[in-house]
């Protein structure tokens, strides 16, 4: 008995540890959009991936022929949204890396963008995962990529010593 528990345990672990070199470099992608850090310097993103290993590895047993991949994603895009409710009381502005171009983009942007645009995930599955209505989920999608391909301007300084004229 001890012998095929023993080997069950390691037929589970070469099977999960081919899916992390298959996956983990996409998640971990996929994490560094998220949190909008540089590829370099991504400690929350790699947070975030051990987390959805860590998770997808628990599971691993119970999966039933579920992709782990998917799994894996749900779990990194719902700690991500969590982690940002909790930590601004809603999708609120994230502090992530000037140099990032999601910088610009809210939490809430960053995951609907990566989820539909890097992921491939449809809107009725996004909207589903998030709880949000399919709309919204397109809405934002929109506001994100326009965001993204038209950034805001730089706010205008006042040239000092320059009067403006009264309207």
């Amino acid at each position: 008995m001890r012998e095929r528990q023993a080997f069950q345990d390691a037929r589970r672990a070469r099977e999960f540890e081919a899916f992390v070199a298959g996956a983990a470099g996409r998640l971990l992608h996929a994490a560094t959009l998220l949190t909008a850090e540089t590829p370099d310097d991504n400690p929350r993103a790699r947070r975030l991936l051990t987390l959805a290993l860590a998770h997808t590895y628990a599971s691993w047993g119970r999966l039933r022929g579920e992709d782990p991949y998917d799994r894996a994603r749900q779990y990194l895009a719902t700690r991500f949204a969590r982690g940002a409710w909790h930590q601004h009381g809603s999708f609120g502005r994230a502090r992530p890396h000037a140099g990032s171009p999601l910088a610009v983009l809210t939490p809430q942007e960053r995951l609907i963008l990566v989820l539909r645009l890097y992921e491939g995930v449809a809107e009725e599955q996004a909207a589903a995962l998030l709880g949000l209505p399919t709309e919204r989920v397109h809405t934002v999608c929109d506001r994100a990529t326009a965001t993204l391909l038209h950034p805001p301007r730089a706010r205008a300084t006042a040239v000092a010593g320059r009067k403006v004229a009264p309207s």
